[in-house]
């Protein structure tokens, strides 16, 4: 049997079933559970706080539908590494790959971990931090000081969550992809079971959801940052809606089940999630909602008291494990390939003889994340990681130009409607929102800026001394 034979490779057993689940299970998560409250207070608005919602579904799904294309186009193993390389070439797609390691991915699985570990809080009461270790403070240039011990043992849980998940898709991705398609379908039912139920049994009144659109002073004379904070909320519910690219290479028939998934896995979503807020506002009016940071619980509570309260909160803490499943499945898959294309740690393409995953890459990626879990709060690690999420977004819309021109003859499984303007209108978009954050939230930005800018030294390696070394050995 030749060495080629012997190497172990990644096997393709997911189905489009199975994508459409990673896609839509890594988008409902923690976000539709926490941040509804937090937009309420910045908008003191239901009807803005409706609209920012539909708005950043048609954003996103105007997103998935310009990398639908691109997806079809490719098969390989690295979703949007691979697509980045190809489009603006190496130092591109690995600035990518090492966001998604250092701060874009493993950011956003450290918030939804702390999410879980939140509601997981709403059963046991956890011991107040000592303030000996919330007084102690770390000091970044030009980010500003962050408190890694305060709400330690919130983070602690979600350490955990995050190393036994990392666990669970070591020993397969099969494994891994049947995890993901049942707590997805479980979610689902559970968030339209309590929207079914809020307005059945909640005694609410649509009257909260309707105001005449009278807009507090306070916001009238900021409303065009505090829609964009708002937005930046509500798009890391919609986040993680490409993370099924990063799997291309274990999903049967790829070119056409990746664009299938992205493009009916984020209307799901965008729908379950206009109904879910609707309901909130159904039985919590604004002023209420703003003060309720577990909103599905407070919701539940009008309805069936603590008991369903406890309910709801058992049913975000089997999502937000679910999200933070579909977010280790996928996303360990890009280190992988940066190391196949000699741009990372060799040891990273390593592939398990027996599991047939990524495990160093599992690995690598369980550590930082769990290391991002002391980096913030809920609030300020989805702030950080929407910016840098949203800045290689914009990138990638960019490509479908690119690429039409560059690649004419490749063949496209799929074809984005509207083109040129739906993906011009994406790139517009995304630049006025990241001009917004960076005015309005730059301490966040300048941590997704930092995080991402740490990875230019190692490409110079990589890419100059490490090949000059492998040439003279």
């Amino acid at each position: 049997m030749s060495d080629q034979q012997q190497t172990p490779h990644l096997v393709r057993r997911l189905s489009l079933t199975a994508a459409m689940m990673i896609v839509a299970g890594s988008m409902i998560g923690s976000g539709i559970f926490r941040k509804p409250a937090t937009m309420a207070g910045q908008l003191l608005s239901p009807e803005l706080l409706l609209l920012v919602w539909i708005v950043a579904g048609i954003v996103t799904f105007i997103g998935a539908l310009t990398n639908a294309e691109i997806a079809g186009m490719f098969d390989s193993t690295g979703g949007q590494f691979i697509y980045f390389k190809r489009m603006y070439g190496d130092f591109a797609g690995y600035l990518y790959g090492w966001s998604i390691l250092a701060v874009i991915q493993t950011g956003s699985q450290a918030a939804i971990a702390y999410a879980f570990a939140e509601y997981v809080g709403y059963f046991f009461r956890y011991p107040e931090t000592a303030a000996v270790l919330k007084n102690i403070t770390l000091s970044i240039p030009l980010v500003g000081p962050l408190h890694p011990f305060d709400a330690i043992t919130t983070k602690l849980v979600a350490i955990s969550c995050i190393l036994f998940l990392t666990g669970i898709n070591y020993i397969g991705v099969f494994f891994g992809g049947v995890v993901q398609t049942i707590i997805t379908f479980v979610k689902i039912a559970s968030i339209l079971l309590l929207s079914v139920f809020i307005f059945i049994f909640g005694h609410g009144s649509m009257a909260n959801a309707y105001h005449g659109f009278v807009i507090a002073d306070s916001v009238r004379s900021n409303l065009l940052p505090l829609f964009g904070l708002a937005i930046s909320g509500a798009f890391w519910a919609y986040d993680g809606w490409n993370n099924v690219t990063f799997v291309s290479g274990e999903i049967k028939n790829p070119q056409r089940n990746v664009p299938r998934a992205l493009l009916f896995g984020t209307l799901i979503v965008v729908a379950v999630y206009v109904v879910i807020n609707l309901a909130f506002l159904y039985v919590l009016p604004i002023e209420e909602m703003k003060n309720s940071p577990l909103v599905a619980a407070s919701a539940a509570e009008k309805i069936f008291g603590t008991g369903g309260a406890s309910v709801i909160a058992l049913a975000v803490v089997i999502s937000t494990f679910g999200a933070l499943n579909g977010s280790i499945l996928s996303t360990a898959r890009v280190q992988f390939a940066m190391a196949e294309a000699k741009l990372f740690f060799k040891s990273l393409a390593k592939v398990h003889p027996r599991f047939e995953t990524p495990h160093i890459s599992l690995l690598v990626q369980g550590l930082w994340s769990s290391i991002l879990v002391l980096s913030g709060s809920f609030d300020t690690i989805t702030d950080y990681v929407i910016f840098a999420s949203w800045l290689f977004y914009m990138m990638g819309a960019v490509g479908v130009f690119v690429l039409r021109k560059k690649m004419p003859d490749t063949p496209r499984a799929y074809r984005v409607w509207g083109y040129p303007y739906t993906p011009a209108l994406f790139v517009i978009f995304s630049f006025l929102f990241l001009a917004n954050s960076i005015i309005s939230d730059t301490q966040n930005a300048m941590m997704g800026l930092v995080l991402i800018g740490l990875g230019i030294p190692f490409y110079i390696y990589w890419k100059y001394w490490g090949r000059a070394r492998n040439e003279a050995s």
